[in-house]
């Protein structure tokens, strides 16, 4: 059996970036998802379709391929009154490095990394983080298998999403 569309997929896998280790999956609690579903970036799906179990890959990727370019634009500056609740500000959250959910007009939900505070505003980054960056991936197919109905219909383990902490993942596992 080979990684086609409707597959469920296990793989171990390392991911790098900038010469360090970013992410993993072990064979202990590999990566496991539905193969054509969207839930990993598509040019890493590319790289592994039509693999079988026991194949190893090795590629990069570039920052255009994985979680685009950095956004000099997407780092903004706030008012800081927009982090009131209740007419305070929640000055516990407002910390240099800390990633806040944030709501854009449309009411979707960004992370964004807090860049600077000063009394009037909070810089925020709303770039990936890794936005820029090179991903190189290696590893190995563990286990392929059709994907039940049911799977294919509530996602795996009644999630329609990966069950992997991933840097891989699209955004659609919501880790």
């Amino acid at each position: 059996m080979t990684i086609q569309d409707e597959k469920v997929v296990a793989l171990t896998y390392v991911l790098e970036v900038d010469g360090q280790v970013k992410d993993q999956a072990t064979e202990e609690n590999p990566l496991e998802f539905i193969f054509g579903l969207g839930y990993l970036l598509p040019k890493f799906e590319e790289n592994i379709k039509g693999k079988s179990v026991g194949d190893t890959f090795d590629f990069v990727l570039s920052p255009a391929d994985g979680y685009g370019v950095y956004d000099k634009q997407a780092v903004v500056e706030l008012p800081r009154h927009i982090f009131e609740i209740d007419g305070k500000v929640q000055d516990h959250l407002l910390f240099e490095g800390n990633v806040i959910p944030m709501m854009n007009k449309a009411g979707g939900v960004l992370p964004g990394k807090v860049v600077s505070v000063n009394r009037e505003t909070v810089t925020m980054d709303f770039n990936h983080e890794l936005a820029g960056k090179e991903l190189h991936f290696s590893g190995k197919v563990a286990a392929i298998r059709d994907a039940t109905e049911k799977e294919l219909t509530d996602g795996l383990h009644g999630e329609r999403a990966c069950t992997h902490d991933c840097s891989s993942c699209s955004g659609g596992c919501g880790n």
